[in-house]
């Protein structure tokens, strides 16, 4: 069965960003695609050191909730992505914990679609949802898209659902990563993987 993980930022457990990640979650399961929402913003993550020991071990050197979730977003077929809007930027547990995540986990992402799903009061929101998008493509994942920025705006949970445009782009977002899912497990099977070249890393004194 199809598979979506979705990654709530917030320090807070059933706040703003959980409620738009529920609206995404439960469109993933009305067309048959199992989901996962493992809470991140409240742990105590470290961010990365570059001590580059994931190279050789296949995981990352301060075992936690990254080694944790890595073997499940292996057997994924996309990840969302949430957080709220802190001085215009994503919770910074969030962001060690993607850091750590997308840099140890070593196995092809390739065709794993992508989103980022952002929440806040007022403002912040597409530099958020830009921030977290990078994560996707640097690792060969498609992003699914909405009618409009994946972000939902309120001060409480009861006002996000009040945010009548925001929930109508977290479905739309949800019927559009599952159509994408869908499309790229039968492109697979018909046509394979993109080809990949060798990496060729440089540097720009080169």
């Amino acid at each position: 069965m199809m598979k979506v993980l979705l990654i709530n930022g917030s320090p807070n457990a059933k706040g703003c960003t959980y409620t738009a990640l529920t609206e995404v979650a439960s469109t993933l399961e009305a067309e048959g695609i199992e989901t996962e929402l493992i809470h991140v913003g409240h742990k105590d993550i470290r961010g990365c050191i570059g001590c580059r020991k994931c190279h050789t071990t296949g995981k990352c050197v301060f075992d936690d909730l990254v080694n944790e979730t890595a073997p499940k977003f292996k057997e994924s077929d996309g990840i969302v992505i949430g957080s709220p809007v802190y001085y215009a930027s994503a919770n910074g547990t969030l962001i060690s914990f993607l850091d750590r995540l997308f840099y140890s986990a070593d196995f092809d992402k390739s065709m794993k679609v992508g989103a980022s799903v952002v929440s806040a009061r007022r403002g912040g929101c597409t530099a958020t949802f830009d921030e977290l998008n990078k994560y996707f493509t640097i690792s060969n994942m498609p992003i699914a898209s909405s009618q409009y920025w994946n972000q939902v705006h309120g001060n409480t949970p009861e006002e996000v659902k009040k945010d009548i445009e925001g929930c109508q782009i977290m479905r739309t977002l949800g019927r559009n990563m599952a159509f994408l899912i869908k499309s790229i497990a039968l492109g697979k099977e018909k046509y394979g993987l993109p080809e990949k070249e060798p990496f060729t890393p440089t540097n720009f004194i080169q």
